[in-house]
């Protein structure tokens, strides 16, 4: 496969196709909806997206979707496009330069954090290396307003993982596997923080050794590959179970 393709735009196709297949082991995907995009090589702004209609499990390499900043799809495809899921990340790609991959989940333990006034609590090893590094949007509702975008992206600055509100989670990179660091770490926050509610109240990290597990994070460290490590082993099983997503 991948003959209509280039070399550098079939690598970026199968790597996002192992990706949503992992989101699926994981149990993040949600029915046909959300999105991871990526942003291809390449001096024109294009993106690969889900095909609108397929679940995670049966995206390939293939039949991923080129689609432009408008969420025009470029080319030929057998499916259309969920444009309205398309918003927030058109407006993050297009503003933040070093957001190349854009996740979106609505796992139930990200959801609740985000449906708390709290929001996330930095009391678990979790949330602590991520101290510094959440961004906040409020709920204005479904995200299909393009007018929203900017809004989110001046709550964004700079922060790599983002809890809308009342609504789910979303994370930003420069790859697909440092995307998917900071967004594992978020939910995994989020996991242990609804666990963790339901016994009673969170014993209190202090801010001397927040500030150190946000620097020590080897999860999010360059010189560990900022997640290539954790996402290879993990496309390796998703090989082993299901190699049709090169397909």
């Amino acid at each position: 496969m991948g003959g209509n393709f280039s070399k550098e735009e079939w690598a970026a196709r199968t790597e996002l196709a192992a990706c949503y297949r992992i989101f699926d082991r994981l149990g993040w995907s949600e029915l046909i909806y959300n999105h991871i995009s990526l942003r291809l090589p390449g001096p024109e702004t294009h993106f690969l997206i889900n095909p609108f209609g397929l679940t995670y499990g049966e995206v390939t390499a293939s039949n991923l979707v080129k689609i432009d900043l408008q969420g025009r799809i470029v080319g030929q495809s057998d499916w259309p496009v969920n444009l309205a899921g398309f918003t927030v990340h058109a407006a993050i790609h297009a503003a933040l330069p070093d957001a190349h991959c854009v996740m979106h989940t609505h796992t139930t333990a990200g959801l609740a954090v985000a449906s708390l006034e709290e929001g996330l609590s930095p009391t678990n090893f979790y949330s602590a290396q991520l101290h510094g590094k959440v961004a906040y949007h409020p709920f204005e509702g479904i995200t299909i307003h393009a007018d929203e975008g900017a809004r989110l992206v001046a709550n964004i600055g700079d922060k790599p993982a983002v809890i809308l509100r009342n609504h789910g989670l979303l994370a930003w990179g420069r790859s697909v596997p440092q995307a998917f660091a900071v967004l594992w770490l978020l939910n995994r926050a989020c996991e242990i923080q609804v666990a963790t509610l339901s016994m009673g109240r969170a014993n209190p990290i202090t801010p001397a050794a927040l500030e150190a597990s946000a620097r020590d994070s080897m999860t999010l460290d360059p010189q560990y590959g900022a997640g290539r490590d954790v996402f290879d082993a993990l496309t390796r099983e998703i090989e082993r179970i299901d190699p049709s997503y090169k397909t």
